[in-house]
């Protein structure tokens, strides 16, 4: 089933700051993943991620687009059928997980 998809404005930012092709790129991984994202350990397209240094992101799921080194992390809220975007970032060691824990801290509407 096709989960709907939502941007945190943040997230939205990171889109908005990528090169057009890149965003292009990352729009089409997303609607593709979005047609089924649940972990994959649970049939669908997102590889699971827990806590990655101390970043706490139990219930979240990464796409990673290696040939352009982009990471998109997002949540799932099932009872709605969401697929909520919180970091597109470049991957960078595990920052763009630090960011995620962080948007996910200070945003109490992303939490289920």
């Amino acid at each position: 089933m096709k989960h709907h998809v939502e941007y945190m404005e943040s997230a939205r930012d990171d889109l908005a700051g990528l090169d057009n092709s890149v965003a292009q790129v990352v729009r089409k991984a997303i609607t593709k993943v979005s047609t089924n994202p649940l972990p994959k350990n649970e049939g669908g397209y997102g590889s699971p991620l827990g806590n990655k240094n101390n970043a706490k992101l139990t219930n979240c799921c990464k796409i990673k687009l290696r040939h352009h080194g982009i990471r998109v992390v997002y949540k799932i809220v099932k009872d709605k059928n969401v697929m909520k975007i919180i970091v597109i970032a470049a991957r960078a060691d595990d920052e763009v997980y630090e960011i995620a824990a962080s948007r996910l801290n200070s945003c109490s509407v992303t939490r289920t």
